[in-house]
């Protein structure tokens, strides 16, 4: 990494006294506050950085804290009892206060000297080990965006900015240190990364940081799957899912993450669409509200049409329904845990929804009562709300099953065994059920008919 290159394109060390940023001890935790106190006592430097910096300063409450220091991973053990090393590409201390971790890291050179205490690797251009120390000036350089190359001094409570953090911070953009081109080269999640944190902050990427996406997203193949895995939980569960998502679409990267879903939409499947912009603007809102989200609901939306249509397809061929349906979801999940590695606890779940999709439309009454009582019965009900677009029937379908909910049992098995059959709305009022499959029959060997 060409160090020279680097700051003859950034801006010299600004230095932003306490009287003039926002951030105010109160709002760092106290754990983060003991590591800092700790290493400057003992005489190292010691600062707050990244993620937490920019969002303290945008008026935010981070949920984790890291800190930066010349110190190395064996000093930090030595101040440390709570403390634990860990990682190989990257030498980290983990000091542990309860529930809380708080990342120290020390500096990171160039690599470009000998630098102490450690080695880096690359290979094809991707960074494999980085264990070279360094200064802050360096480490500032070696990060990723601007605005997460914010340091906060315990000592004397300022902000120190040595590549324009600060102005962007102002200026709500996203601006790459160095080149993006070598930037994304030794690790193409920061494309991910870029926007997932646009979306997160409300910000705009830079037009250079974003050029490279469409001839660099190849490159997210060779990442780990259990990594992009992780990506995928922080770009949709975080509470900025929608736009996530939206902004993945537009700058050419879903196709690499989520191939079944990209081919889908290329397709010009609306209704997927809408099924999945719904999802996502409901999970936002679970988040917002505090309430629980899982993994498994939003990967059962996200490739919903390609299971979908692989199954009608397989049906229209002349396979047996639940066989086509079983030969689908296998397919698709299988494609899609190549780029992201979705634990099989996840897919369990995710098949179960779907295969609850058919048995919606059985509206006998065992079969109804069957239903209600299965374990994803509620996932896979709210998943049929979401299915409201794809025809006028399965949004009248949703909405008999949510009346179907509101009533006493007993009213409903009455209404389900009535001499209408199911033909009856379950309330005084709304859509009518859907009217009950036949029940086929099959020839008995002495040439009568009974029920299957």
């Amino acid at each position: 990494m060409n160090l020279k290159a680097r700051n003859e394109a950034t801006p010299s060390l600004r230095i932003i006294p306490r009287e003039q940023h926002v951030i105010s001890r109160k709002n760092i935790s106290k754990a983060a506050l003991r590591v800092l106190y700790r290493l400057h006592e003992a005489g190292y430097d010691a600062f707050l950085v990244g993620g937490a910096v920019r969002d303290l300063l945008l008026g935010g409450h981070p949920k984790d804290f890291d800190v930066a220091t010349n110190a190395t991973p064996e000093d930090v053990k030595k101040l440390f009892r709570n403390c634990r090393l860990i990682g190989r590409r990257f030498r980290l201390a983990h000091v542990v206060y309860g529930p809380e971790i708080i990342e120290v890291a020390t500096f990171r050179g160039t690599g470009e000297d000998d630098g102490e205490g450690g080695d880096r690797h690359i290979v094809d251009g991707r960074i494999v080990r980085d264990n070279v120390w360094g200064s802050i000036e360096e480490d500032a350089l070696r990060r990723d965006f601007r605005v997460n190359a914010l340091y906060y001094d315990i000592s004397d409570f300022s902000v120190r900015d040595y590549v324009g953090g600060m102005q962007d911070v102002e200026n709500r953009v996203l601006h790459l240190i160095g080149d993006p081109v070598t930037r994304y080269r030794e690790d193409p999640v920061r494309m991910l990364r870029a926007v997932r944190l646009a979306a997160k902050l409300n910000f705009r990427i830079d037009a250079a940081a974003a050029a490279p996406f469409e001839e660099l997203g190849p490159l997210l193949l060779d990442a780990s799957p259990a990594r992009l895995f992780d990506e995928s939980l922080k770009l949709f569960l975080s509470g900025h899912g929608l736009k996530s998502f939206r902004m993945l679409e537009q700058s050419g990267l879903l196709k690499f993450m989520f191939p079944a879903t990209a081919r889908s939409l290329k397709r010009g499947d609306e209704a997927l669409r809408a099924l999945i912009e719904e999802g996502l603007r409901n999970t936002d809102a679970r988040v917002a509200e505090g309430k629980s989200v899982t993994p498994a609901f939003l990967f059962a939306v996200l490739l919903w049409g390609e299971v979908r249509d692989l199954a009608h397809a397989w049906i229209v061929k002349g396979v047996e329904p639940s066989q086509a349906w079983g030969r689908a979801v296998a397919h698709v999940v299988s494609e899609q845990c190549q780029r992201v590695a979705i634990p099989r606890r996840f897919t369990i779940t995710m098949e179960e929804i779907w295969a609850l999709q058919p048995r919606f439309e059985q509206v006998q009454r065992k079969r109804v009562f069957r239903l209600m009582a299965h374990p994803r019965f509620r996932a896979a009900f709210d998943f049929l709300l979401l299915r409201k677009a794809e025809s006028a029937a399965i949004g009248e379908l949703g909405q008999w099953w949510l009346h179907a909910q509101q009533l006493p049992q007993e009213t409903l098995a009455a209404a389900l065994s009535g001499a209408p059959g199911a033909d009856v709305p379950p309330t005084g009022g709304g859509s009518p059920a859907p009217k009950p499959r036949k029940r086929r029959r099959r020839r008995k060997p002495d040439g009568k008919s009974g029920a299957a």
